[in-house]
């Protein structure tokens, strides 16, 4: 079998070559109101502006393109909720009626361009409607994740000090119905900043209480609109302009608004929807994330809308609405042609159904390729599904502040042979080095900090919400010239980037810096292990030493410490006794985000005795009772 040949190396040098002209070509693929004056005006903001002086609208782009090509038939967002028991289709034609009320309902309660609306919602179509029409009436959105915590909550409204807030009455995670509205009430009690009006979606699961004067009800409201016949035009805006604000944790605890502007983030995402991920205009592509965080902002709603695919917007779990089956059957009855999820998602799926047995329910026959992203993907598990999908699997290593892939595998260019546990090459625009701490740059396979050349590409976040300084002292002053990542890796001979930890995850066992992600890849290849995280815990003789969380498959009847023994053995057998691997602990579940980033930070502090807090984006608080339970059995911890 031939395979053809990548197109990747020529394309990168050819960016490299010449980076305005690169970009400037692919920005031919939106429509402008008013084109760019510069395609880079290095002068501006904080590095540099991409497509300055141009004018543009995003929702425009998503939306009223596509319906005026004649293609307004053609379904656009796929609602699928096993946990309603709901599905609906809406095309692009009904889309653009829905964003075009919503806009108009916006802008009676007063918004207008530049304005800020906060959007605290479930995973429901409505939720994409709300993006867009801030979108399309020049509004500046950011979405907080429905159920954060109130205090988490007031702290974005007192930042962003929204005119409105949309939400719901309830969410769904799995089979609990979580409340929103009392979570509002209360941010909004404590927020200094207090919004002119709330809308609020009422869902049949848990009706809320409206405040009389402040909060409105989204459907009389709607039909009050439809009524009407209001509608809302598209308002022209700088392509670097902000779309959107969205907050990310910061290590003082308050949290950085990342600003994603309008002209950059089109031309990026429309790139990278055939060049990267290989999708074309009216296929199906589903990213199983959450509107919440950025791949939910990329690639549930604008990637593939500004591509003219038809995108699934998804509120289930991968395993439980109703079992380890659900990706699949959802693949099936929509005929997915790619799934972009989190290996996490994938490692949950193996440890219930570890031989893939739901599968055979399912005909994915139109499914060609599984993109992973948002943690390491590690090489058993990405190993493991491509065996059951008998597909590509492709891992890919990017950021909320980047807001699409610095590094991956390009499908649409010609994949590259894969390398399991690298995220492959970086993408055009992205020059990356490997440095040490003195910013000088460091030979392959050797670990270090991974930076990004400035300019950051156009996508990429131009600054901090009303922060520069603070955009400055996070990601340009320490390694001058470049963008930091906060990531710890290594390139190997051929140009392959290792994304092997957080830089905060490398440890130092009596003065050998080591890799907690160069650990977790050989405690994952254990056969009776489904998932695994390690990290450095306090040591008075050598500083720190590794300490091995696992989770096992179901259906392992073995006792856990012959397994514990196992593993610590591997470690000394792959890694070697400077690992100063002695200590492994069986968990029945690790503590993670709701976006499905294990929270060893959080395990940490209560392993060395720290103080603790929890974690605000923690899905399960339980959990960190059962992990204290799991270490004081082994004396770790206070």
């Amino acid at each position: 079998m031939n395979v053809p040949v990548s197109r990747y190396h020529e394309i990168y040098a050819r960016w490299q070559r010449d980076p305005e002209g690169f970009w400037d070509e692919a920005a031919s693929a939106i429509d402008w109101y008013e084109k760019p004056k510069k395609t880079f005006d290095a002068g501006a903001g904080i590095y540099g502006r991409w497509f300055a002086g141009g004018s543009c609208n995003t929702c425009y782009n998503a939306l009223d393109r596509h319906v005026l090509a004649g293609r307004g038939q053609q379904a656009a967002l796929i609602y699928d909720s096993p946990v309603t028991n709901t599905k609906q289709t809406f095309s692009y034609g009904r889309l653009l009626s829905e964003v075009q009320l919503l806009g108009a309902m916006l802008r009676d309660f007063g918004v207008t361009k530049g304005d800020r609306v906060i959007l605290y919602m479930p995973m429901v179509p409505e939720a994409v409607f709300a993006m867009l029409a801030c979108a399309r009436i020049g509004a500046i959105h950011s979405v907080v994740f429905g159920g954060f915590a109130a205090k988490e909550l007031a702290t974005r409204i007192d930042d962003a000090k929204p005119k409105v807030i949309l939400s719901a009455s309830c969410g769904m995670e799995g089979a609990r119905v979580v409340p929103y509205k009392p979570l509002l009430d209360e941010a909004i009690k404590l927020a200094q900043h207090k919004p002119a009006a709330c809308l609020i979606l009422q869902r049949p699961q848990c009706e809320a209480a409206l405040v009389e004067g402040r909060d409105h009800d989204w459907r009389k409201t709607w039909e009050h609109a439809v009524n009407f016949a209001k509608t809302s035009e598209c308002v022209p805006v700088a392509s670097t302009d902000p779309l959107y604000i969205l907050y990310t944790s910061g290590t003082t605890g308050i949290p950085k608004g990342v600003v994603r502007d309008n002209g950059g983030h089109m031309v990026a995402l429309k790139w990278s929807m055939k060049n990267f991920y290989n999708i074309d205009p009216g296929e199906v592509w589903w990213s199983g994330s959450d509107v919440g965080w950025v791949v939910g902002h990329s690639y549930i709603v604008y990637g593939p809308l500004l591509h003219g695919c038809t995108t699934v917007l998804y509120e289930g779990k991968p395993v439980g609405t109703p079992d380890a089956g659900a990706f699949w059957r959802v693949c099936a009855d929509h005929g997915v042609v790619a799934l972009f999820t989190a290996p996490t998602a994938f490692r949950a799926i193996r440890k219930e159904d570890p031989d893939a047995k739901l599968l055979k329910q399912y005909d994915l026959s139109k499914f060609r390729t599984l993109f992973l992203a948002g943690e390491r993907a590690d090489p058993p598990t990405i190993q493991w599904a491509e065996e059951v999908l008998k597909v590509p699997v492709i891992d890919h290593w990017w950021q909320t502040e980047t807001g699409w892939c610095i590094a991956g595998n390009p499908v649409g260019l010609g994949a590259l042979p894969v390398k399991y546990g690298s995220a492959c090459v970086p993408m055009p625009g992205y020059g990356i080095d490997i440095v040490d701490d003195g910013n000088k740059k460091v030979p392959a396979n050797k670990i270090g900090s991974i930076v990004v050349k400035l300019p950051l590409p156009p996508g990429s976040l131009p600054t901090l919400w009303q922060q520069d300084a603070r955009m400055r002292e996070s990601y340009l002053d320490e390694f001058p010239g470049y963008y930091k990542t906060a990531d710890a890796g290594y390139k190997d001979d051929d140009g392959y980037v290792y994304v092997m930890s957080r830089t905060d995850d490398i440890i130092n066992v009596a003065g050998h810096r080591l890799s907690t992600g160069g650990m977790e890849e050989v405690l994952a290849s254990h056969k009776d292990v489904a998932e695994c995280a390690v990290l450095g815990i306090k040591d008075e003789l050598k500083g720190e030493v590794p300490c091995g969380f696992i989770v096992l498959k179901a259906g392992v009847n073995r006792p856990p410490g012959e397994i514990e023994k196992e593993i610590v053995a591997l470690v000394r057998d792959k890694i070697g006794p400077v690992a100063a691997f002695k200590l492994a602990i069986t968990v029945a579940r690790l503590p993670k985000t709701r976006s499905g980033k294990i929270l060893r930070g959080t395990i940490k502090k209560i392993a060395d005795g720290d103080e603790w807090q929890m974690p605000a984006t923690i899905d399960d608080p339980a959990i960190l009772e059962e992990i204290k339970g799991a270490m004081k059995e082994k004396g770790v911890g206070s």
